[in-house]
């Protein structure tokens, strides 16, 4: 007999601000309202503010039933530290179980999705209620809190509202799928509680050195940029004011001022001197990574430690964890040696970051990682899956060769694949590759895979820093006549379609697509999967109910959902698919610029990026459990790499910890897996 659910929601107060973090806000959280329900019981409401004593029955089912919660995390932290209830293993989440079927978070958007009816000015009056009792305001510039003695009928309402969050929870929950939150899904995402509640130590010290340098120097740089340019502008980061002096001052019109455009612009000899000091000085005061410093310096526990910081299937679709608080996936690439961020660590903690580097902002940029550190005692053993999604490509392409390639590679006998990858494209040894050539063997491999053309060769170019005009000229005689033709024909389409050539002179581009024409020919089945996977989609929409195989995955549409079931039985999915007038693929998903739900459209390159992503997730995920089980605690993970903080012994390494990462699932039998890592007591890019 199932146990009975528990549908619980929490109204809490406390002065520390939520954006803070859950755990760092549940240690001085205090408990207004909790709302409960069992089954499909009456929605109560205990006044915890009343001093009565917690009913019975929500007693009892705190104690035995399955807690079902909206962003759970919250409720069960809170819980923790005002209840001490700590029963995390029968906690399961409405939220994590939208996000894990490709739907959005927000209880009110998944009312709206799933077609549960919700009175909109309630919602709005809900959410003024809660920003009224759950936090301090300010009337005429004094602190003040409003509670049910001092606002009695405001509270009845706001008693009201928090019964109505649980009615709408426990309609979604029914509603909701569960083919990707139940049996292995569910106990990994039991982990990653555990990983988010252990979290990380940080070094404070550095996080606020790190701020007060950076502060000082953005005065000093603010001070140059005024003297540079008169007073008409007040600081480099004032980006519409920056390029409005530009053109009137120098009659320079820059399209914007990101990075790439800065570090193109900035060695033109025929700029003015005082202009490309202008333009450097906007690249240091725009390298920054302050907020992520004061959100490590403000997010910490108590004890030092920061936690909640991954959300479990936080990325659409794959089901890759996201960065919370800190947002630890999307730190920048140091662009310094480790030796000079090392010192340059030092010098930060000392107050003297300015004697041992001309570019503060890149020093800090830099060390941010610096921050993660092994409590006393401990160390950090970290290792990365290498080549994981060109591993997974290969495998579910069938791409015969490059396994071939990766297995020679791992053995010690064969060559780098980023080499290996120049030299299909272009026909020429491999050991005859130089590192500039491998530079854009790699880029190749990362942009090119997923049907990429010259716009996301360009978009990779510019994080590994290749410049594409010096790189055309040395490429250009290497290339093919017939492969060079072919591009040329497509630069004359492109441009009588009117599409964009991304501001690069003739030859760049056509060595661009040059380029992008090579690795497809040198990779017939990852070019056919492409094509093959769409066919396969959009014959499984035309057909609900039909089973439609495609290489290791299997399509079917499912009432409104599209499903791709992966090798490892979890599903990627795709709300409401259909097949548009076009003839295209389109679903219906968050919109990853504007964040609202609205109709996506999608094609086959794309839709193999989603199913190799998911597929390289999965591998990660398939060893954590092991992980944990060799006492390798797992502090977080960032993409496809895994931080643990194990005892400071020698029976805990890194290559100890690579072998547990690549002991292939049962479901992944033939995909050549390797991985590498450290031991540190400082956290590092390796």
């Amino acid at each position: 007999m199932a146990a009975p659910i528990l549908y619980l929601d929490l109204e809490t107060y406390s002065e520390v601000p939520i954006t803070n973090g859950t755990h760092a806000y549940a240690e001085h959280a205090e408990i207004l309202l909790i709302a409960w329900a069992i089954d499909d019981g009456p929605v109560q409401v205990w006044d915890c503010t009343d001093e009565s004593v917690m009913p019975r029955e929500l007693n009892g089912a705190l104690g035995f039933s399955t807690i079902v919660a909206h962003n759970s995390q919250f409720d069960r932290i809170v819980l923790e530290h005002q209840l001490k209830h700590t029963m995390r293993a029968r906690w399961q989440d409405t939220m994590v179980q939208a996000l894990a079927h490709s739907l959005t978070g927000s209880l009110g958007e998944l009312c709206d999705i799933l077609r549960i009816p919700t009175d909109k000015a309630k919602d709005k009056e809900g959410r003024q209620l809660v920003h009224r009792f759950c936090k301090p305001t300010k009337r005429n510039g004094i602190s003040y809190r409003a509670d049910s003695i001092s606002d009695p009928e405001a509270w009845a309402k706001f008693v009201e509202y928090a019964r109505l969050d649980v009615e709408a929870m426990r309609e979604v929950h029914k509603r909701l799928p569960s083919w990707n939150y139940r049996g292995a899904e569910l106990m990994l995402w039991l982990l990653d509680q555990r990983i988010n509640d252990r979290g990380f130590a940080v070094d404070v010290e550095l996080a606020r050195a790190a701020i007060d340098a950076v502060d000082a120097e953005q005065k000093k740089l603010a001070a140059r940029t005024q003297e540079l340019t008169a007073g008409d502008v007040q600081a480099a980061t004032q980006r519409d004011a920056m390029l409005r002096h530009m053109l009137a001052t120098y009659d320079v019109a820059l399209p914007d001022l990101q990075q790439s455009t800065l570090e193109r612009r900035i060695n033109d000899p025929d700029l003015p001197a005082e202009l490309r000091e202008l333009l450097a000085i906007r690249l240091q005061a725009s390298t920054t990574s302050t907020s992520k410093y004061k959100r490590l310096a403000t997010a910490v526990s108590s004890d030092g430690r920061l936690r909640g910081t991954l959300q479990f299937c936080g990325a659409s679709r794959t089901g890759r964890w996201a960065g919370r608080l800190f947002q630890p996936q999307n730190l920048p690439r140091p662009a310094l040696k480790q030796a000079a961020i090392d010192n340059g660590i030092e010098a930060l903690k000392a107050g003297v970051a300015d004697l041992v580097t001309e570019n503060v902002m890149e020093l800090t940029s830099s060390a941010i990682r610096g921050c993660i550190v092994a409590a006393p005692g401990k160390k950090l053993v970290v290792a990365d899956l290498s080549n994981i999604e060109g591993r997974v490509l290969a495998w579910l392409a069938g791409e015969g060769w490059k396994l071939h390639a990766f297995r020679a590679y791992d053995a010690g006998t064969g060559h780098d694949l980023y080499k290996l990858a120049y030299s299909k494209s272009f026909g020429v040894r491999p050991e005859t590759v130089t590192g500039d050539q491998r530079q854009v063997g790699k880029v190749q491999e990362l942009a090119l895979g997923y049907e990429g053309g010259v716009g996301a060769f360009l978009t990779f170019a510019a994080a590994y820093r290749l410049d594409l005009e010096e790189m055309a000229e040395q490429a250009f005689d290497s290339i093919s006549l017939r492969i060079r033709e072919e591009a040329a024909s497509a630069l004359e389409w492109t441009r009588e379609q009117k599409r964009p050539t991304f501001g690069l002179s003739d030859r760049a581009w056509i060595v661009c697509d040059s380029f992008k024409r090579a690795w497809r020919y040198g990779h017939p089945a990852t070019a056919s999967f492409w094509r093959e996977l769409q066919d396969a989609a959009i014959l499984a929409v035309n057909r609900p109910g039909k089973a439609v195989p495609c290489r290791r995955l299997v399509l079917q549409r499912d009432a409104s959902w599209l499903r791709i079931q992966l090798p490892s039985g979890r599903y990627l999915c795709y709300p409401s698919p259909r097949i548009d007038d076009d003839g295209k693929l389109s679903y219906m998903g968050v919109n990853q610029y504007s964040r609202k739900w609205s109709r996506l459209h999608t094609y086959g390159g794309k839709l193999v990026e989603n199913v190799t992503q998911a597929v390289a997730r999965d591998v990660l995920a398939s060893s954590m459990q092991a992980i944990e089980d060799a006492n390798y605690p797992i502090v977080l993970t960032v993409h496809d790499e895994v931080l643990t903080e194990p005892e400071d012994s020698p029976e805990y390494s890194a290559s100890h910890l690579a072998e547990l990462m690549t002991t292939n699932p049962s479901w992944a039998d033939g995909l050549p897996l390797a991985a590498a890592g450290f031991e540190a007591y400082r956290y590092r890019k390796d």
